[in-house]
């Protein structure tokens, strides 16, 4: 891609996206009988207690005007936003991508003004947390994870007594480079990037995070294509090494957060399908010898459960202010 036509590439905001979204569910939405409640994907808001959010109009102007970040989740409240004062229900967001929980060690960055931040697929991880600690027969306040979200971004996260406790920036910056995102990078090539190649602040940020990594190595964000590349084509394998060994590292240093005290690895996400991935972590980190792998993403049942406990009191619903 050239640099000079990155910007025809980049999406307006993705609040310009609602009408038409909305125009491919609502036959369905309506045909559903009984609707007392819609969850909707919570994206990146100010940094947040994790829990179950009542959408309101704070929570719908945020997104709207993307004031901290445009992600496709900032979609997710719009749209239940739209069902639910249709129909006249409640709509909720749970664990949405910018819930905090993190040590005060874990947001120190090194630069004086600069913050580490929490953004992470929350909403699969602390449910995968819960499921894994029901099955094992654990309370989820005594259990202690290092989990692997694998998807088109990765999280890998600390999570101790089922809360987040550190993770790296999944939106951009931090961690292992994905499959389309660039993860931590050597600061002065991106110095180098920033004041040299010409390109803006929005080009940019569209690169490092829908343009890199596996996609920008080897041109395809399918990781059933790379494995198949990679198998025939030793520049593609030595690429796909290079991501397992950045998140074996990333592993490895969340493990040792937790001091080594943990129950085991929680491998998720889209990438957790691939035997041949799994096999791999697996034949290296070692030093956690109990894996639990959840092939796929479980946002949708995680949803479903928030607005359960919701509607059935379980939980204190949190208003977004």
């Amino acid at each position: 891609m050239h640099i000079d036509h990155l910007d025809h590439d980049i999406p307006l905001r993705q609040s310009d996206q609602e009408e038409f979204r909305y125009s491919l569910i609502s036959s369905f939405i309506s045909k559903i009988p009984n609707l007392n409640t819609v969850s909707g994907r919570g994206g990146p808001l100010r940094p947040l207690p994790s829990g179950v959010y009542r959408i309101n109009d704070r929570m719908i102007y945020d997104y709207q005007n993307e004031i901290y970040s445009s992600h496709a989740s900032n979609l997710g409240a719009l749209l239940a936003n739209r069902v639910a004062r249709e129909n006249k229900i409640p709509a909720f967001i749970s664990d949405p991508v910018t819930t905090d929980e993190f040590i005060p060690e874990a947001r120190i960055s090194g630069v004086p003004g600069i913050e580490r931040k929490s953004r992470s697929h929350a909403l699969n991880i602390k449910y995968c947390v819960r499921k894994t600690s029901t099955s094992i027969g654990i309370p989820e306040e005594d259990s202690r994870f290092v989990v692997v979200h694998l998807g088109s971004g990765f999280s890998i996260a600390a999570v101790s007594g089922g809360r987040i406790i550190d993770v790296n920036d999944a939106l951009l910056g931090m961690g292992p480079f994905s499959v389309e995102r660039a993860g931590a990078l050597p600061l002065s090539g991106l110095l180098d990037m920033v004041y040299q190649s010409g390109m803006t602040e929005k080009e940019i940020r569209h690169l490092l995070t829908c343009e890199s990594g596996l996609k920008g190595y080897l041109n395809t964000n399918d990781f059933r294509q790379v494995i198949q590349m990679a198998s025939t084509n030793k520049d593609a394998q030595t690429v796909l090494d290079s991501m397992i060994h950045q998140i074996i590292k990333e592993s490895g240093s969340m493990f040792a957060i937790l001091k080594g005290n943990v129950h085991g690895l929680i491998l998720t996400g889209g990438l957790a399908k691939s035997d041949e991935m799994c096999s791999k972590l697996k034949a290296s980190i070692t030093f956690i010898p109990t894996f639990y792998i959840y092939p796929g993403s479980f946002e949708l049942e995680a949803l479903a459960e928030g607005a359960y406990r919701a509607l059935s009191g379980l939980c204190l619903i949190m208003e977004y202010k």
